[in-house]
């Protein structure tokens, strides 16, 4: 158990994001949300966090109570009102939900399975606008608000004009924490009537982006603090490349702008404990793996044998590097004595991929188009080699979970792979985005597999005692979340 901090130190921190674990995601922001909030609780501070009730949330499940709605001003004089539901994130930090039909009663989250909603600007400006209004209402007052990624970047703006005169949330800080900069958030300007900020705040510094308006950049600039999710990112988002034409607005925030990478939950993510597996285990008594492996197997219809199997658990993107897999992947399945099992959603040309290879190799590769949270940890148990060619990843929980659950990450060095997979330590690293390296890569795993089983259950233990824990990761928030105090009580 980590210690909390000093009383003096005890701050109000309000978590706005689009999604949280366990009620609502769509990806690692969800899981990023819950385990920082949790470990920032149990250090003393006083966490809230805001999110959409979306129609997905299970509002028996997780024990919801209605509150008292909520009035939320926007431009053009329009007036939004939306009740207001209340849960607990496991018994500890209080979650406060929005429920507000026109934007969230949808069957996604983003999107609607094929495209996205085209009204985002208008839905996540209004979370961010909401969860102002609520602390108004409810007297609580934090010292610090924390928004993640484009859809509550445009806060900070709300603080910094709605709210920068004559309001109880004048003083308030905050930081906005960059999770994927591939997703901006950039829409007609038009919403920035809706947002009630006039024509001054579009322009090229703000939210001006080749005639569109970008969220955020916009969060760039009037964030008192801005964070990414791995040391090596913040480098890499520094560049022309990798800023994804942000670069040059980070780069002008240099001094306020930060990488730490993002913890794990063990709690939720931990072999020994998880319910969701047919066995359990550790890396001392790794019995219960091999059940988990042929568990795998029957349900992706893999031949049994002594073959390792290499698992993936992804968005089908661009970014998490399908291109790299179309190149190499069956070339691999047809030369080395392996198996592979790919679970996840994303593009239809990634979807055509893995169908063809199913057909084409019955037996040695089993594909589930879709997302089970269950299916996911049977993957991440039973496999031997988890495999993560990212053009990009600014952290990557999946490696981290693989590697607690005994299956040796095989990643590409960006990122926060490069933070947290050590090169024939605790996994295998392979540098270039090209499909050549992948291959080599793999074929190495191969052979560590069939050529030195005890190197491999050497590399096998060092990965899941590898912890990542947020009990770091919040205490250099907490030296973010002061220094974003100072420069809010530094304001104009």
């Amino acid at each position: 158990m980590t210690t909390p901090p000093h009383p003096a130190l005890r701050l109000k921190v309000l978590f706005v994001a689009s999604e949280a674990a366990p009620f609502a995601k769509a990806g690692g922001l969800g899981d990023v949300v819950s385990g920082l909030s949790k470990e920032l609780q149990h250090r003393g501070h006083e966490v809230r966090v805001v999110m959409p009730l979306y129609r997905s949330v299970d509002r028996s499940r997780w024990g919801l109570e209605a509150k008292a709605g909520t009035c939320v001003h926007f431009g053009r004089g329009e007036e939004c009102w939306a009740g207001v539901q209340r849960g607990m994130m496991d018994g500890r930090v209080p979650v406060w939900f929005l429920d507000y039909a026109r934007f969230f009663d949808r069957a996604g989250i983003y999107d609607d399975g094929s495209r996205e909603y085209a009204d985002n600007a208008y839905r996540f400006g209004f979370l961010s606008k909401a969860a102002l209004q609520l602390c108004k209402d409810w007297n609580w007052v934090p010292d610090v608000v924390h928004v993640h990624d484009w859809q509550t970047a445009v806060l900070p703006a709300f603080l910094r004009t709605w709210d920068r005169m004559f309001s109880p949330l004048s003083g308030c800080a905050t930081v906005l924490t960059i999770h994927n900069i591939g997703y901006q958030g950039v829409y007609t300007p038009d919403v920035l009537e809706f947002y009630g900020l006039g024509p001054e705040y579009f322009q090229p510094g703000i939210f001006e982006d080749h005639g569109r308006a970008n969220m955020l950049k916009a969060g760039v600039y009037f964030a008192d603090k801005i964070t990414t999710v791995s040391p090596t990112h913040a480098r890499e988002l520094l560049g022309p490349v990798g800023g994804c034409g942000l670069a040059p607005y980070l780069e002008r925030r240099r001094d306020d702008f930060s990488g730490i990478l993002n913890g794990a939950d063990y709690e939720v993510w931990d072999p020994r404990t998880d319910p969701a597996l047919p066995a359990r285990f550790s890396a001392e008594a790794l019995e219960g793996k091999a059940v988990c492996r042929q568990h795998l197997r029957a349900h992706f219809g893999l031949e049994d044998g002594g073959a390792p199997v290499f698992g993936l658990v992804s968005r089908l993107v661009a970014q998490k590097g399908m291109e790299i897999l179309r190149g190499m992947l069956e070339g691999a399945v047809r030369h080395c004595a392996l198996q592979f099992v790919v679970l996840g959603t994303g593009e239809p040309e990634a979807h055509a991929f893995f169908d063809h290879l199913a057909r084409t190799y019955p037996g040695r590769v089993g594909v589930h188009i879709g997302f089970s949270n269950e299916l996911s940890r049977l993957v991440y148990a039973g496999s031997d080699f988890f495999l993560m060619p990212s053009l990009y990843e600014p952290c990557g929980l999946s490696q981290m979970y693989a590697m607690r659950y005994g299956s040796i990450p095989v990643v590409r060095a960006t990122g926060g792979l490069q933070d947290t997979v050590q090169d024939g330590v605790t996994g295998l690293v392979f540098q270039h985005p090209e499909a050549g390296d992948a291959y080599h890569a793999m074929e190495r795993a191969v052979r560590l597999w069939y050529d030195a089983p005890d190197g491999y259950r050497v590399m096998q233990a060092r990965a899941m005692r590898a912890l990542f824990t947020w009990e770091q990761s919040a205490a250099a928030y907490e030296a973010v979340y002061a220094g974003a105090m100072d420069n809010a009580r530094r304001r104009p």
